[in-house]
Protein backbone atom coordinates (compact mmCIF):
# COMPACT_ATOMS: atom_id res chain seq x y z
CA UNK A 1 0.00 0.00 0.00
CA UNK A 2 1.26 3.27 -0.79
CA UNK A 3 1.58 4.15 3.23
CA UNK A 4 3.96 1.46 3.54
CA UNK A 5 5.88 3.12 0.50
CA UNK A 6 5.91 6.73 2.46
CA UNK A 7 7.64 4.57 5.36
CA UNK A 8 10.14 3.22 3.56
CA UNK A 9 10.68 6.28 1.63
CA UNK A 10 11.43 8.14 4.65
CA UNK A 11 13.53 5.29 6.33
CA UNK A 12 15.71 5.65 3.32
CA UNK A 13 16.17 9.19 3.54
CA UNK A 14 16.87 9.72 6.95
CA UNK A 15 17.92 6.56 8.29
CA UNK A 16 21.45 8.35 7.87
CA UNK A 17 20.78 11.85 8.61
CA UNK A 18 23.29 13.69 9.50
CA UNK A 19 24.05 17.42 10.88
CA UNK A 20 26.27 18.40 7.68
CA UNK A 21 23.15 16.84 5.51
CA UNK A 22 21.00 19.29 7.49
CA UNK A 23 23.12 22.28 6.85
CA UNK A 24 23.09 21.69 3.13
CA UNK A 25 19.34 21.68 3.54
CA UNK A 26 19.27 24.26 5.12
CA UNK A 27 21.22 26.38 2.47
CA UNK A 28 19.04 24.82 -0.10
CA UNK A 29 15.51 25.72 1.20
CA UNK A 30 17.23 29.54 1.99
CA UNK A 31 17.65 29.51 -1.84
CA UNK A 32 14.50 27.81 -2.66
CA UNK A 33 12.44 30.19 -0.55
CA UNK A 34 14.43 33.13 -2.61
CA UNK A 35 13.23 31.79 -5.73
CA UNK A 36 9.73 31.01 -4.31
CA UNK A 37 8.71 34.51 -2.82
CA UNK A 38 8.40 36.60 -6.24
CA UNK A 39 6.73 33.46 -8.35
CA UNK A 40 4.25 32.74 -5.45
CA UNK A 41 3.36 36.75 -5.26
CA UNK A 42 3.27 36.25 -8.63
CA UNK A 43 1.51 33.58 -9.52
CA UNK A 44 -1.04 34.07 -6.59
CA UNK A 45 -2.07 37.69 -8.44
CA UNK A 46 -1.94 35.72 -11.90
CA UNK A 47 -4.34 32.69 -11.26
CA UNK A 48 -7.19 35.76 -10.15
CA UNK A 49 -6.61 35.75 -6.38
CA UNK A 50 -4.22 37.53 -4.39
CA UNK A 51 -0.58 37.53 -3.22
CA UNK A 52 -1.27 36.04 -0.04
CA UNK A 53 -2.97 33.10 -1.26
CA UNK A 54 -0.53 32.49 -3.84
CA UNK A 55 1.68 32.73 -0.75
CA UNK A 56 -0.51 30.57 1.88
CA UNK A 57 -0.30 28.01 -1.21
CA UNK A 58 3.38 28.50 -1.07
CA UNK A 59 3.83 27.08 2.39
CA UNK A 60 1.35 24.70 2.69
CA UNK A 61 2.26 22.90 -0.22
CA UNK A 62 5.91 23.10 1.04
CA UNK A 63 5.10 21.23 4.37
CA UNK A 64 1.61 19.41 3.36
CA UNK A 65 3.07 17.45 -0.30
CA UNK A 66 6.28 17.50 1.08
CA UNK A 67 5.55 15.50 3.82
CA UNK A 68 3.82 13.04 1.63
CA UNK A 69 5.48 13.32 -1.41
CA UNK A 70 7.36 10.42 -4.06
CA UNK A 71 10.79 11.71 -3.88
CA UNK A 72 13.18 13.50 -1.37
CA UNK A 73 13.45 16.50 -4.29
CA UNK A 74 9.86 17.61 -5.09
CA UNK A 75 8.95 21.26 -4.25
CA UNK A 76 5.67 21.99 -4.64
CA UNK A 77 3.71 25.58 -4.80
CA UNK A 78 1.55 27.59 -7.56
CA UNK A 79 2.86 27.29 -10.67
CA UNK A 80 2.58 29.39 -13.99
CA UNK A 81 0.76 26.43 -15.59
CA UNK A 82 -1.82 25.72 -13.20
CA UNK A 83 -2.62 29.94 -13.01
CA UNK A 84 -3.42 29.73 -17.07
CA UNK A 85 -6.14 27.43 -15.72
CA UNK A 86 -7.79 29.60 -12.75
CA UNK A 87 -7.54 32.92 -14.75
CA UNK A 88 -10.38 31.82 -16.73
CA UNK A 89 -12.20 30.22 -13.95
CA UNK A 90 -12.53 32.90 -12.11
CA UNK A 91 -13.94 34.91 -14.81
CA UNK A 92 -16.79 32.56 -14.70
CA UNK A 93 -17.30 31.31 -11.21
CA UNK A 94 -15.12 33.76 -8.73
CA UNK A 95 -13.02 32.52 -6.06
CA UNK A 96 -15.12 29.95 -5.05
CA UNK A 97 -15.03 28.18 -8.57
CA UNK A 98 -11.14 27.85 -8.22
CA UNK A 99 -11.56 26.31 -4.36
CA UNK A 100 -14.39 23.95 -5.19
CA UNK A 101 -12.08 22.57 -8.26
CA UNK A 102 -9.10 22.63 -6.73
CA UNK A 103 -10.97 20.13 -3.87
CA UNK A 104 -12.44 17.82 -6.60
CA UNK A 105 -9.02 17.40 -8.33
CA UNK A 106 -7.61 17.12 -5.14
CA UNK A 107 -9.56 13.96 -4.40
CA UNK A 108 -9.82 12.91 -8.09
CA UNK A 109 -5.41 13.04 -7.75
CA UNK A 110 -6.21 10.99 -4.37
CA UNK A 111 -7.60 8.37 -5.95
CA UNK A 112 -5.86 8.38 -8.99
CA UNK A 113 -2.60 8.07 -7.15
CA UNK A 114 -4.76 4.94 -4.75
CA UNK A 115 -5.52 3.15 -7.60
CA UNK A 116 -2.06 3.34 -8.68
CA UNK A 117 -3.21 4.45 -12.28
CA UNK A 118 -0.22 7.58 -12.23
CA UNK A 119 1.83 5.66 -15.02
CA UNK A 120 -1.05 6.45 -17.87
CA UNK A 121 -0.70 10.20 -17.11
CA UNK A 122 2.63 9.13 -19.28
CA UNK A 123 0.55 8.00 -22.14
CA UNK A 124 0.37 11.95 -23.25
CA UNK A 125 2.85 12.11 -26.17
CA UNK A 126 5.87 14.97 -25.91
CA UNK A 127 4.57 17.34 -28.60
CA UNK A 128 1.21 17.84 -26.47
CA UNK A 129 3.15 18.27 -23.51
CA UNK A 130 5.84 21.00 -25.60
CA UNK A 131 2.66 22.66 -27.37
CA UNK A 132 0.14 23.01 -24.28
CA UNK A 133 3.39 24.42 -21.87
CA UNK A 134 3.81 26.92 -25.04
CA UNK A 135 0.23 27.39 -25.39
CA UNK A 136 0.36 27.99 -21.33
CA UNK A 137 3.00 30.76 -21.47
CA UNK A 138 0.90 32.68 -24.09
CA UNK A 139 -2.12 32.54 -21.46
CA UNK A 140 0.20 33.61 -18.87
CA UNK A 141 1.91 36.50 -20.76
CA UNK A 142 -1.27 38.00 -22.35
CA UNK A 143 -2.99 37.63 -18.84
CA UNK A 144 -0.32 40.66 -17.65
CA UNK A 145 -0.72 42.89 -20.31
CA UNK A 146 -3.09 44.56 -18.06
CA UNK A 147 -0.99 44.67 -15.31
CA UNK A 148 2.21 45.28 -17.78
CA UNK A 149 0.97 48.66 -18.98
CA UNK A 150 -1.18 49.88 -16.05
CA UNK A 151 -4.47 49.48 -17.82
CA UNK A 152 -8.32 48.18 -17.29
CA UNK A 153 -9.68 45.88 -20.09
CA UNK A 154 -13.11 43.76 -19.69
CA UNK A 155 -12.74 39.80 -19.38
CA UNK A 156 -12.53 37.66 -22.16
CA UNK A 157 -13.63 34.17 -22.91
CA UNK A 158 -10.33 32.70 -24.28
CA UNK A 159 -6.86 34.45 -24.28
CA UNK A 160 -7.06 34.96 -27.99
CA UNK A 161 -9.88 37.03 -27.61
CA UNK A 162 -7.93 39.19 -24.70
CA UNK A 163 -5.42 39.41 -27.23
CA UNK A 164 -7.54 40.59 -30.29
CA UNK A 165 -8.83 42.95 -27.88
CA UNK A 166 -5.81 45.30 -27.22
CA UNK A 167 -5.56 46.17 -31.30
CA UNK A 168 -9.87 46.60 -31.31
CA UNK A 169 -9.78 49.35 -28.85
CA UNK A 170 -7.18 52.34 -28.18
CA UNK A 171 -5.19 51.65 -24.80
CA UNK A 172 -3.11 54.36 -23.55
CA UNK A 173 -0.54 53.15 -21.34
CA UNK A 174 0.29 54.62 -17.89
CA UNK A 175 4.19 54.90 -18.46
CA UNK A 176 4.76 53.97 -14.84
CA UNK A 177 3.76 50.98 -14.88
CA UNK A 178 5.43 50.51 -18.10
CA UNK A 179 8.80 51.37 -16.92
CA UNK A 180 8.40 49.21 -13.20
CA UNK A 181 7.74 46.71 -15.53
CA UNK A 182 10.28 47.31 -17.76
CA UNK A 183 12.77 47.06 -15.38
CA UNK A 184 11.94 43.42 -13.56
CA UNK A 185 12.74 42.30 -17.05
CA UNK A 186 15.47 44.10 -18.30
CA UNK A 187 17.09 42.48 -14.60
CA UNK A 188 16.06 39.42 -14.92
CA UNK A 189 17.31 39.58 -18.45
CA UNK A 190 20.76 40.73 -18.19
CA UNK A 191 21.69 39.68 -14.67
CA UNK A 192 24.49 36.71 -15.49
CA UNK A 193 23.61 32.99 -14.95
CA UNK A 194 26.18 32.93 -12.03
CA UNK A 195 24.63 36.02 -10.67
CA UNK A 196 21.47 34.62 -10.65
CA UNK A 197 22.91 31.22 -8.86
CA UNK A 198 23.75 33.11 -6.23
CA UNK A 199 20.68 35.87 -5.84
CA UNK A 200 17.44 35.01 -7.59
CA UNK A 201 16.89 37.97 -10.39
CA UNK A 202 13.57 37.50 -9.93
CA UNK A 203 13.69 38.96 -6.29
CA UNK A 204 16.54 41.41 -7.25
CA UNK A 205 13.76 42.61 -10.17
CA UNK A 206 11.26 43.38 -7.45
CA UNK A 207 13.66 44.98 -4.87
CA UNK A 208 14.83 47.15 -7.64
CA UNK A 209 11.33 48.02 -8.74
CA UNK A 210 9.72 48.48 -5.48
CA UNK A 211 12.88 50.68 -4.05
CA UNK A 212 12.38 52.58 -7.54
CA UNK A 213 8.36 52.82 -6.77
CA UNK A 214 8.84 54.54 -3.27
CA UNK A 215 11.91 56.86 -4.00
CA UNK A 216 10.13 58.47 -6.82
CA UNK A 217 6.42 57.66 -5.41
CA UNK A 218 5.26 56.48 -8.56
CA UNK A 219 1.58 56.37 -8.82
CA UNK A 220 1.44 52.42 -9.99
CA UNK A 221 -1.30 50.34 -8.17
CA UNK A 222 0.35 47.51 -5.60
CA UNK A 223 -0.10 44.32 -3.92
CA UNK A 224 -1.66 45.77 -0.98
CA UNK A 225 -2.24 44.60 2.54
CA UNK A 226 -0.76 40.64 3.38
CA UNK A 227 -2.65 39.56 5.94
CA UNK A 228 -0.35 37.78 8.16
CA UNK A 229 -2.13 34.48 8.95
CA UNK A 230 -2.46 31.09 7.39
CA UNK A 231 -6.23 31.01 7.62
CA UNK A 232 -7.43 33.77 5.02
CA UNK A 233 -10.95 35.78 5.20
CA UNK A 234 -11.28 34.67 1.39
CA UNK A 235 -11.27 30.70 2.10
CA UNK A 236 -13.37 27.75 1.05
CA UNK A 237 -16.23 27.16 3.42
CA UNK A 238 -19.46 24.94 3.37
CA UNK A 239 -21.63 27.74 3.10
CA UNK A 240 -19.57 29.23 0.19
CA UNK A 241 -19.93 26.27 -2.35
CA UNK A 242 -22.00 26.80 -5.13
CA UNK A 243 -23.60 23.51 -5.20
CA UNK A 244 -26.11 24.20 -8.07
CA UNK A 245 -22.50 24.95 -10.33
CA UNK A 246 -20.78 21.48 -9.55
CA UNK A 247 -22.06 19.55 -12.79
CA UNK A 248 -20.38 23.04 -14.50
CA UNK A 249 -17.15 22.70 -12.56
CA UNK A 250 -16.09 18.93 -13.91
CA UNK A 251 -14.46 20.66 -17.00
CA UNK A 252 -12.03 22.73 -14.57
CA UNK A 253 -11.57 20.10 -12.63
CA UNK A 254 -10.39 17.53 -15.00
CA UNK A 255 -8.16 20.38 -16.42
CA UNK A 256 -6.74 21.30 -12.66
CA UNK A 257 -6.32 17.14 -12.40
CA UNK A 258 -4.60 17.03 -15.41
CA UNK A 259 -2.24 19.69 -15.61
CA UNK A 260 -1.53 18.72 -11.58
CA UNK A 261 -0.50 15.17 -12.38
CA UNK A 262 1.57 16.16 -15.51
CA UNK A 263 3.46 18.49 -14.40
CA UNK A 264 3.92 17.13 -10.67
CA UNK A 265 5.33 13.95 -12.63
CA UNK A 266 7.36 15.88 -15.51
CA UNK A 267 8.66 17.81 -12.73
CA UNK A 268 9.58 14.20 -10.94
CA UNK A 269 11.85 12.99 -14.21
CA UNK A 270 13.38 15.98 -14.73
CA UNK A 271 14.71 16.24 -10.97
CA UNK A 272 15.19 11.86 -11.09
CA UNK A 273 17.72 12.63 -14.43
CA UNK A 274 19.66 15.02 -12.18
CA UNK A 275 19.81 12.79 -9.14
CA UNK A 276 19.20 8.87 -9.84
CA UNK A 277 16.51 8.91 -7.45
CA UNK A 278 13.32 7.45 -8.74
CA UNK A 279 9.82 9.31 -8.03
CA UNK A 280 7.47 7.12 -6.91
CA UNK A 281 4.89 8.33 -9.20
CA UNK A 282 1.72 7.12 -7.65
CA UNK A 283 2.62 8.56 -4.03
CA UNK A 284 3.30 11.76 -5.38
CA UNK A 285 -0.28 11.62 -6.72
CA UNK A 286 -1.67 11.20 -2.99
CA UNK A 287 0.69 13.92 -1.84
CA UNK A 288 -0.42 16.27 -4.50
CA UNK A 289 -3.76 15.13 -3.76
CA UNK A 290 -4.22 15.14 0.02
CA UNK A 291 -2.14 19.26 -0.72
CA UNK A 292 -5.02 20.52 -2.51
CA UNK A 293 -8.18 18.73 -0.95
CA UNK A 294 -6.71 20.57 1.98
CA UNK A 295 -5.39 24.32 0.87
CA UNK A 296 -8.16 25.91 -0.38
CA UNK A 297 -9.97 26.03 3.00
CA UNK A 298 -7.10 28.08 3.56
CA UNK A 299 -7.62 30.20 1.25
CA UNK A 300 -4.58 29.27 -1.10
CA UNK A 301 -4.98 28.02 -4.93
CA UNK A 302 -4.59 24.67 -6.42
CA UNK A 303 -0.76 23.44 -6.20
CA UNK A 304 1.69 21.06 -8.37
CA UNK A 305 5.35 19.81 -8.11
CA UNK A 306 7.72 23.02 -9.77
CA UNK A 307 10.24 22.50 -12.05
CA UNK A 308 12.05 25.72 -11.03
CA UNK A 309 12.05 25.54 -7.21
CA UNK A 310 12.91 21.62 -7.64
CA UNK A 311 15.89 22.31 -9.76
CA UNK A 312 17.15 25.21 -7.76
CA UNK A 313 16.63 22.94 -4.39
CA UNK A 314 18.79 20.18 -6.16
CA UNK A 315 21.48 22.39 -7.47
CA UNK A 316 21.94 23.95 -4.46
CA UNK A 317 22.97 20.45 -2.96
CA UNK A 318 19.49 20.01 -0.82
CA UNK A 319 19.31 16.13 -0.12
CA UNK A 320 15.93 15.47 1.57
CA UNK A 321 12.40 16.72 1.67
CA UNK A 322 13.89 18.66 4.73
CA UNK A 323 14.55 21.22 1.84
CA UNK A 324 11.20 21.76 1.18
CA UNK A 325 10.39 22.40 4.98
CA UNK A 326 12.87 24.98 5.35
CA UNK A 327 12.01 26.79 2.26
CA UNK A 328 8.03 26.81 3.53
CA UNK A 329 9.19 28.19 6.74
CA UNK A 330 11.27 30.54 5.29
CA UNK A 331 8.00 31.83 3.24
CA UNK A 332 5.87 31.68 6.88
CA UNK A 333 8.77 34.41 8.64
CA UNK A 334 8.50 36.20 5.84
CA UNK A 335 4.67 36.33 5.97
CA UNK A 336 4.94 37.91 9.32
CA UNK A 337 8.33 39.97 9.00
CA UNK A 338 8.43 41.59 5.41
CA UNK A 339 4.25 41.70 5.00
CA UNK A 340 4.45 45.82 5.08
CA UNK A 341 7.46 45.62 2.48
CA UNK A 342 5.63 43.33 0.32
CA UNK A 343 2.25 45.51 0.35
CA UNK A 344 4.21 47.88 -1.56
CA UNK A 345 5.44 45.70 -4.40
CA UNK A 346 3.98 46.96 -7.94
CA UNK A 347 1.89 44.31 -9.80
CA UNK A 348 3.61 45.76 -12.49
CA UNK A 349 6.56 44.34 -11.03
CA UNK A 350 5.01 41.03 -10.57
CA UNK A 351 4.00 41.35 -14.54
CA UNK A 352 7.34 41.59 -15.56
CA UNK A 353 8.21 38.59 -13.66
CA UNK A 354 5.94 36.48 -15.09
CA UNK A 355 6.35 37.37 -18.37
CA UNK A 356 10.33 36.25 -18.16
CA UNK A 357 8.93 33.12 -16.55
CA UNK A 358 6.33 32.70 -19.52
CA UNK A 359 9.57 33.07 -22.30
CA UNK A 360 11.21 30.29 -20.05
CA UNK A 361 8.74 28.28 -19.58
CA UNK A 362 8.52 27.19 -23.40
CA UNK A 363 10.64 24.16 -23.72
CA UNK A 364 13.05 25.59 -26.67
CA UNK A 365 15.14 22.58 -27.34
CA UNK A 366 11.90 20.32 -27.86
CA UNK A 367 10.72 22.76 -30.14
CA UNK A 368 13.43 23.43 -31.70
CA UNK A 369 14.19 19.77 -32.17
CA UNK A 370 11.22 18.84 -34.29
CA UNK A 371 10.84 21.83 -36.48
CA UNK A 372 14.90 21.35 -36.78
CA UNK A 373 13.97 17.39 -37.93
CA UNK A 374 10.91 18.45 -39.73
CA UNK A 375 8.60 16.48 -38.13
CA UNK A 376 5.19 17.07 -39.36
CA UNK A 377 3.09 14.99 -37.03
CA UNK A 378 4.89 16.54 -34.16
CA UNK A 379 5.18 19.91 -35.62
CA UNK A 380 1.16 19.64 -36.51
CA UNK A 381 0.27 17.97 -32.65
CA UNK A 382 2.71 21.39 -31.55
CA UNK A 383 0.68 23.92 -33.56
CA UNK A 384 -2.92 22.31 -33.02
CA UNK A 385 -2.33 21.90 -29.25
CA UNK A 386 -0.84 25.54 -28.66
CA UNK A 387 -3.41 26.97 -30.74
CA UNK A 388 -6.53 25.14 -28.84
CA UNK A 389 -4.82 26.03 -25.16
CA UNK A 390 -5.29 30.08 -26.37
CA UNK A 391 -8.49 29.74 -28.10
CA UNK A 392 -10.26 27.11 -26.24
CA UNK A 393 -10.70 25.82 -22.70
CA UNK A 394 -7.43 24.02 -21.84
CA UNK A 395 -9.23 20.70 -21.09
CA UNK A 396 -10.06 20.69 -24.87
CA UNK A 397 -6.78 21.34 -25.59
CA UNK A 398 -5.27 18.60 -24.11
CA UNK A 399 -7.85 16.49 -25.33
CA UNK A 400 -7.48 17.86 -29.18
CA UNK A 401 -3.75 17.63 -29.21
CA UNK A 402 -4.24 13.66 -27.26
CA UNK A 403 -6.65 13.08 -30.08
CA UNK A 404 -4.18 14.14 -32.81
CA UNK A 405 -1.15 11.96 -31.58
CA UNK A 406 -3.35 8.96 -30.95
CA UNK A 407 -4.96 9.26 -34.49
CA UNK A 408 -1.44 9.50 -35.93
CA UNK A 409 -0.13 6.59 -33.66
CA UNK A 410 -3.09 4.26 -34.98
CA UNK A 411 -2.68 4.62 -38.40
CA UNK A 412 0.66 4.00 -38.18
CA UNK A 413 0.58 0.64 -36.10
CA UNK A 414 -1.99 -0.26 -38.49
CA UNK A 415 0.49 -1.00 -41.02
CA UNK A 416 1.06 -4.07 -40.52
CA UNK A 417 3.23 -5.97 -43.32
CA UNK A 418 3.35 -9.31 -44.65
CA UNK A 419 5.85 -10.40 -47.13
CA UNK A 420 4.32 -13.75 -48.04
CA UNK A 421 7.29 -16.04 -50.50
CA UNK A 422 7.43 -19.58 -51.91
CA UNK A 423 9.75 -21.86 -50.41
CA UNK A 424 13.13 -21.19 -51.87
CA UNK A 425 15.71 -24.49 -51.22
CA UNK A 426 18.91 -22.72 -51.56
CA UNK A 427 18.30 -20.86 -49.00
CA UNK A 428 17.40 -23.48 -46.63
CA UNK A 429 19.71 -25.33 -47.78
CA UNK A 430 22.80 -22.35 -47.37
CA UNK A 431 20.93 -22.14 -43.49
CA UNK A 432 21.91 -25.89 -43.05
CA UNK A 433 18.31 -27.34 -43.26
CA UNK A 434 18.59 -30.38 -45.75
CA UNK A 435 15.91 -32.43 -47.64
CA UNK A 436 13.60 -29.01 -47.34
CA UNK A 437 12.51 -27.25 -50.28
CA UNK A 438 11.35 -29.16 -52.81
CA UNK A 439 7.52 -28.64 -52.83
CA UNK A 440 6.56 -25.58 -54.76
CA UNK A 441 3.67 -25.65 -52.94
CA UNK A 442 4.67 -24.50 -49.65
CA UNK A 443 4.20 -20.82 -49.03
CA UNK A 444 5.99 -18.99 -45.70
CA UNK A 445 4.03 -15.08 -44.66
CA UNK A 446 6.31 -13.07 -42.76
CA UNK A 447 4.00 -10.97 -40.29
CA UNK A 448 5.31 -7.56 -38.76
CA UNK A 449 3.67 -5.79 -36.74
CA UNK A 450 -0.03 -5.93 -34.14
CA UNK A 451 -2.61 -7.82 -36.00
CA UNK A 452 -5.59 -5.73 -34.18
CA UNK A 453 -8.49 -4.30 -35.43
CA UNK A 454 -6.86 -1.61 -37.47
CA UNK A 455 -4.92 -3.96 -39.70
CA UNK A 456 -7.42 -6.59 -40.23
CA UNK A 457 -8.13 -5.00 -43.27
CA UNK A 458 -4.54 -5.45 -44.72
CA UNK A 459 -4.76 -8.87 -43.48
CA UNK A 460 -7.43 -10.41 -44.85
CA UNK A 461 -6.71 -8.64 -48.47
CA UNK A 462 -3.18 -10.00 -48.40
CA UNK A 463 -4.74 -13.83 -48.50
CA UNK A 464 -7.49 -13.25 -50.46
CA UNK A 465 -5.82 -15.31 -53.21
CA UNK A 466 -4.13 -18.63 -53.04
CA UNK A 467 -3.77 -21.16 -55.49
CA UNK A 468 -2.05 -24.43 -55.89
CA UNK A 469 -1.29 -24.18 -52.03
CA UNK A 470 -0.72 -27.21 -50.23
CA UNK A 471 0.06 -25.35 -46.28
CA UNK A 472 0.37 -21.70 -45.45
CA UNK A 473 3.07 -20.82 -42.73
CA UNK A 474 2.56 -17.57 -40.96
CA UNK A 475 5.72 -16.86 -39.25
CA UNK A 476 4.46 -14.42 -36.48
CA UNK A 477 7.40 -13.55 -34.62
CA UNK A 478 7.27 -9.96 -35.66
CA UNK A 479 3.59 -9.63 -34.38
CA UNK A 480 3.60 -8.74 -30.62
CA UNK A 481 0.02 -8.43 -29.78
CA UNK A 482 -3.36 -9.88 -30.95
CA UNK A 483 -6.52 -8.84 -29.80
CA UNK A 484 -10.20 -10.44 -30.86
CA UNK A 485 -10.60 -8.51 -34.38
CA UNK A 486 -7.30 -10.16 -35.10
CA UNK A 487 -8.56 -13.22 -33.60
CA UNK A 488 -11.68 -13.54 -35.53
CA UNK A 489 -9.31 -12.58 -38.69
CA UNK A 490 -6.91 -15.54 -38.57
CA UNK A 491 -9.98 -17.94 -37.30
CA UNK A 492 -11.92 -16.66 -40.65
CA UNK A 493 -8.26 -17.30 -42.53
CA UNK A 494 -8.32 -20.92 -40.95
CA UNK A 495 -11.95 -21.86 -42.20
CA UNK A 496 -11.39 -20.23 -46.04
CA UNK A 497 -8.26 -22.42 -46.29
CA UNK A 498 -10.19 -25.51 -44.75
CA UNK A 499 -12.70 -25.78 -47.28
CA UNK A 500 -9.74 -25.55 -50.03
CA UNK A 501 -8.04 -28.54 -48.12
CA UNK A 502 -4.95 -26.01 -47.19
CA UNK A 503 -2.94 -26.64 -43.69
CA UNK A 504 -2.73 -23.56 -41.56
CA UNK A 505 0.26 -23.52 -39.47
CA UNK A 506 2.18 -21.04 -37.58
CA UNK A 507 5.32 -19.94 -36.07
CA UNK A 508 7.33 -18.07 -34.08
CA UNK A 509 4.05 -16.77 -31.36
CA UNK A 510 4.88 -14.61 -28.44
CA UNK A 511 3.61 -15.79 -25.15
CA UNK A 512 0.74 -13.50 -24.97
CA UNK A 513 -0.26 -13.83 -28.45
CA UNK A 514 -0.09 -17.80 -28.57
CA UNK A 515 -2.24 -17.47 -24.95
CA UNK A 516 -4.78 -15.04 -26.98
CA UNK A 517 -5.01 -17.85 -29.33
CA UNK A 518 -5.74 -20.43 -26.97
CA UNK A 519 -8.78 -18.26 -25.33
CA UNK A 520 -9.93 -17.60 -28.73
CA UNK A 521 -10.05 -21.60 -29.33
CA UNK A 522 -7.97 -20.99 -32.05
CA UNK A 523 -4.73 -23.15 -31.17
CA UNK A 524 -7.42 -26.42 -30.89
CA UNK A 525 -8.88 -25.71 -34.14
CA UNK A 526 -5.81 -25.26 -36.05
CA UNK A 527 -3.99 -27.96 -33.56
CA UNK A 528 -0.72 -28.05 -31.59
CA UNK A 529 0.55 -30.07 -34.02
CA UNK A 530 0.26 -27.11 -36.28
CA UNK A 531 2.33 -24.82 -34.26
CA UNK A 532 6.09 -24.59 -34.61
CA UNK A 533 9.26 -22.63 -32.64
CA UNK A 534 10.21 -21.41 -36.32
CA UNK A 535 9.54 -21.38 -39.90
CA UNK A 536 12.14 -23.77 -41.20
CA UNK A 537 10.56 -26.24 -38.93
CA UNK A 538 6.96 -25.63 -40.00
CA UNK A 539 8.75 -26.22 -44.08
CA UNK A 540 10.24 -29.25 -42.92
CA UNK A 541 6.93 -30.83 -41.18
CA UNK A 542 4.57 -29.33 -44.06
CA UNK A 543 7.12 -31.56 -47.36
CA UNK A 544 7.27 -34.37 -44.53
CA UNK A 545 3.51 -34.81 -44.40
CA UNK A 546 2.78 -35.32 -48.29
CA UNK A 547 1.33 -32.97 -50.75
CA UNK A 548 -1.12 -33.93 -53.09
CA UNK A 549 -0.07 -31.21 -55.81
CA UNK A 550 2.89 -32.76 -56.32
CA UNK A 551 1.48 -36.18 -56.68
CA UNK A 552 -0.30 -35.52 -59.30
CA UNK A 553 2.54 -33.44 -61.18
CA UNK A 554 3.99 -36.67 -60.86
CA UNK A 555 1.17 -38.72 -62.58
Amino acid sequence: MPRRSLARLLKDEFSHYTLNLFRQDLLAGLTVAAVALPLALAFGVASGATAAAGLVTAILSGVLIGALSGAPYQVSGPTGAMSAILILLVQKYGLPGIWVAGVLAGALLFTIGLLRLGRFIAFIPAPVITGFTSGIALVIAIGQIDNLLGVQTAPADSSALKLLGYFRQGITPDWNSLIVGALVIVTMLAMPAKWNARFPSSLLGIILATAVTVLFNLPTRVIGVIPQTLVLDDRLTLAAIPWAQLPELLGPTLAITSLGAVESLLCGAVASNMTGVRLQANQELIAQGIGNLLIPFFGGVPATAAIARTSVGIKSGGQTRMVSFIHAFVLLASMFILAPIISRVPLAALAGVLVVTAWRMNEWESIHYIFTHRFKTAIVTFALTLLATITLDLTQAILIGAFVSGAVFLNQSASITIDVQEVDPEKLRKRGIQNAGTCRHVRVAYLTGPLFFASTGNFNESFAQFADTHALILSMRGVPLIDTSGLQALNTLREKLARRNVTLMLAGLHDDVQRMLERGGLVAAIGLDNLFWSADQAIVAAEQRGCAYCSLEEK
